[in-house]
């Protein structure tokens, strides 16, 4: 990917993700000429209108409760930098660096649809400050999700008038330095600009790009790790049949029904057909039933993220009558987050039954009488000496159970604010926040399941022999598995291996080595 052209219209998610997490290498990022002329004629219409003395919101008035507040001509410009000043007021750790580069990406492209009224030069320095990697610090914390995420939108734009701070090379500098040692210098902010810096919906959109391709890697990942678990517990096939889930035709379901029988595919680790144990525990039985369920939930976030990524959600919005060359300055609502916030939700709530479903299917294979003694208790040798895997279940329900606090959906809170004009909110950066820490610990849980399914496939291997081939799909994963985790023979050390298990499931290479399925 050479460069990201934006015009307000056509930015993808998986642009998103080259200009996030590829910098230093990422694509540059820079405006098409057609996008140029849009954002210039918006801001000539916002000169316009204070030259013929128009009352509109937030260019000639102050902002929410003192939205009645007539601002003098003279102070339009001090308005728009008193906004940046005191809405920045985030608390929290910062975000991440790949975080902030995709909120600058979404606000520049949100900016580049030309019914903002920023002046061409003020975009192009956010853009600058991308490319050249000077990245503001943004706390993580202070959005309501309407008028969309302003605190930590003040945040991002305070660099661009020299106020702030940004991180730019490995050193966090005040604002004003870090553009200088870019190359770069402030703005003065005109009419109409601090506010279209920093009303939208661009923080809780960036994480939820972010996590959505996550969710994705997450739920690829648990499929697989599922079919592990199904080969350690000698488990049968016959449950993702095909005609079985066409009778229940949701899509997805059929799809990871498919997707099950192609990982498993020439395994001997499978029960056969003919055992008078005709069907397994509900764990492995309905995986495609509840993992199927939780890629819907994926796939409607992708949905909703791809229409935001390139909505207007700034307040109020600028149009020009092609034919009369009238200007109208319509106030909206497009900045409330109310469809990120439920999607966020739905998305925690999806990817926390992953991980309950996981935490069953690891307490499954640690526990001998559950998994009618095909493995030894806690999957180890001399137990009651050793204590093998068991504090690693404890570990995954402790994830699991922290998972369901912070499933309960943020979207169903509101506190009203600016007294009582702004009355209800989202609380859409609230709910993206939760699902990122629900996809943490979901990656932790599925760890552990990978970890323990390697283990108990190698007790297996004691039992029917060692030319036993695992499923297509499955033999790579072990092998991969085993190069960084070895057979726990006694009891040892755990932690450091199940972080590694961990890093190659958010690097990719778990759903990597079964990507010739």
């Amino acid at each position: 990917m050479d460069a990201v052209l934006l015009d307000g219209e056509h930015l993808t998610i998986e642009q998103v993700i080259a200009v996030a997490y590829g910098e230093p290498d990422a694509p540059r990022v820079a405006l098409t000429e057609a996008a140029k002329a849009k954002v210039e004629w918006a801001a000539q219409a916002v000169q316009r209108l204070l030259a013929e003395g128009t009352i509109a919101y937030g260019i000639t008035t102050g902002f929410g409760a003192f939205k009645d507040k007539v601002i003098a001509p003279e102070q339009v410009e001090k308005l728009q930098h008193n906004i940046l000043v005191s809405h920045a007021v985030g608390v929290g750790d910062a975000f991440d660096k790949a975080t902030t580069r995709a909120i600058m990406l979404i606000r520049a492209n949100t900016l580049a649809r030309g019914h903002s009224g920023i002046r061409l030069s003020t975009l192009q320095l956010l853009i600058d400050l991308l490319n050249a990697g000077v990245h503001p610090i943004i706390p993580e914390k202070g959005s309501l999700g309407a008028s969309g995420d302003l605190a930590p939108l003040a945040h991002m734009s305070l660099p661009l008038i020299g106020e702030g701070e940004a991180e730019y090379q490995g050193e966090i500098l005040a604002g004003d330095e870090a553009l200088t040692r870019a190359g770069l210098k402030p703005v003065s902010l005109a009419a109409k600009e601090g506010l279209a810096l920093t009303n939208g919906t661009t923080v809780m959109c960036a994480i939820g790009v972010l996590e959505t391709v996550r969710a994705e890697r997450i739920s690829h990942t648990a499929d697989i790790a599922g079919c592990l678990s199904l080969e350690a517990l000698n488990g049968t096939l016959l449950a993702f049949d095909a005609r079985i889930h066409a009778l229940r035709p949701f899509p997805r379901q059929i799809d990871c029904a498919a997707y099950l029988r192609k990982v498993l595919e020439g395994s001997q680790f499978t029960r056969e057909e003919t055992s008078t144990n005709v069907q397994d525990a509900y764990t492995l039985r309905c995986i495609p039933q509840v993992h199927g369920a939780v890629r819907d939930a994926i796939a409607y976030a992708r949905w909703a993220f791809e229409i935001e990524l390139n909505a207007v959600t700034d307040n109020p919005l600028i149009f020009i009558d092609d034919d009369t060359n009238e200007i109208n300055v319509i106030s909206g609502g497009n900045f409330h987050g109310e469809p990120l916030a439920l999607t966020m939700d739905y998305l925690a709530i999806a990817l926390s039954e992953l991980g309950n479903i996981s935490e069953r299917r690891i307490m499954r294979l640690t526990d001998e009488a559950s998994n009618i003694h095909t493995l030894p208790a806690f999957l180890t040798h001399n137990g009651g000496l050793n204590s093998g895997f068991m504090i690693l279940q404890y570990t995954a329900a402790a994830m699991a159970t922290e998972n369901k606090v912070l499933s309960h959906p943020a979207s169903v809170d509101t506190i009203p604010s600016s007294a009582n004009v702004e009355d209800h909110v989202s609380m859409g950066c609230t709910a993206a926040l939760k699902a990122r820490m629900v996809a943490a610990n979901v990656e932790r849980v599925l760890a552990i399941e990978l970890m323990a399914a390697a283990q108990g496939i190698d007790f297996r291997r004691q039992d029917i022999g060692g030319d036993k081939s695992l499923g297509r799909g499955t033999a790579p994963v072990y092998a991969l598995i085993r190069q960084y985790v070895p057979f726990i023979e006694e009891d040892t050390v755990l932690y450091r291996y199940l972080e590694q298990v961990r890093r190659l499931i958010t690097s990719g290479r778990i759903s990597a080595a079964a990507e010739g399925v």
